[in-house]
């Protein structure tokens, strides 16, 4: 009788259990996926009044890690300062972006930045000119945790 109590409650736990790990297995991978991120990059300088933006990039296929940080994001800094460097002359820069998978939100919070830095901080916003630069998505190989 015991050993038949034991079979039944060892067959209830894996009717519900492992179809539960299945379907958890299937919610890893979908939030596993690639995804399109858009990008803005942003340099300023504590000797400069001026603070440079660059158009708004879209970059296909990125894979947003675990807590939905943009991998690689020192190496697309280190792109925008290079570039000032070379085309333009523009030394001792500190260069971030910023991004987001929602295009509004990411338009908004550069709004936002623009308007502080304006209005608080009188810097002046220039564009970067987007006839020479863009980000260049870099290759899976190349992901490493910043």
């Amino acid at each position: 009788m015991k050993l038949i109590k034991y079979i039944v409650c060892l067959l209830t736990v894996l009717l519900f259990v492992v179809p539960t790990n299945a379907k958890s297995n299937i919610k890893l991978k979908k939030s596993d996926k690639q995804e399109s991120v858009y990008i803005v990059g942003v340099s300023a300088s504590f000797t400069d009044s001026l603070m440079y933006f660059t158009d708004v990039e879209v970059l296909e296929g990125i894979h947003l890690d675990k807590n939905k940080f943009l991998p690689n994001r020192m190496q697309y800094s280190l792109q925008l300062k290079d570039y000032l460097e070379r085309e333009e002359g523009l030394t001792d820069r500190t260069c971030f972006v910023l991004f987001d998978t929602n295009r509004k939100k990411l338009d908004k919070r550069i709004l936002k930045m623009k308007r502080r830095y304006q209005k608080e901080s009188k810097m002046f916003i220039q564009q970067v000119n987007p006839n020479t630069f863009h980000f260049t998505p870099l290759k899976d190989e190349e992901n490493t945790e910043e």
